[in-house]
């Protein structure tokens, strides 16, 4: 294998090596074969866009945490999305939520995506795994290949930068 990710046949046989396992992955996590397959393009997408940063032995982990990260993201979405149309059904007939609470939900949504957006890619992951997937910290260790010591450390991380992302919210 060629030592550049840049590399086209390197880049075709780092494909060939983890498309189907990540694609497995993924699905696994979401249940959505399609998801699955739009994930792994992603993911190959992005090392491609990275390779000149990326070395080939450290393309499989970039490539398990795009993906991981994709499905963390469109998790959240989906249980934003979700939420809200609870609360749309719950809400009773013919009533309007003011334009104001809308407003300020919405707001509300973009700061919080932001601070998000705005944490380390290791401390994210972590948060939302706990938060969203509602993972204890053994398991998110485990399926990390970290410690349960070094996940406290990226969650206690985690929260106190969003402390002060979010203290205007």
């Amino acid at each position: 294998m060629q030592h550049d990710t840049c590399h086209p046949e390197t880049f075709r046989d780092l494909f060939f090596q983890y498309a189907d396992a990540l694609r497995r992955f993924v699905f696994f996590k979401s249940g959505d074969w399609a998801g699955a397959e739009d994930s792994v393009q992603e993911a190959f997408l992005r090392l491609w866009k990275n390779c000149r940063e990326v070395p080939p032995d450290k393309a499989k982990s970039f490539l398990y945490t795009v993906s991981n990260n994709l499905f963390l993201d469109e998790a959240r979405h989906r249980q934003v999305t979700f939420k809200f149309q609870q609360a749309a059904e719950s809400a009773p007939r013919g009533s309007v939520p003011a334009p104001d609470f809308e407003m300020e939900t919405l707001e509300f949504q973009q700061k919080l995506e932001r601070a998000l957006a705005g944490l380390p890619e290791n401390q994210r992951v972590v948060f939302l795994m706990n938060r969203l997937d509602k993972l204890t910290y053994a398991d998110i260790a485990e399926r990390l290949g970290l410690s349960v010591k070094a996940v406290e450390k990226r969650m206690h991380g985690a929260l106190v930068e969003l402390r002060k992302l979010t203290e205007d919210i």
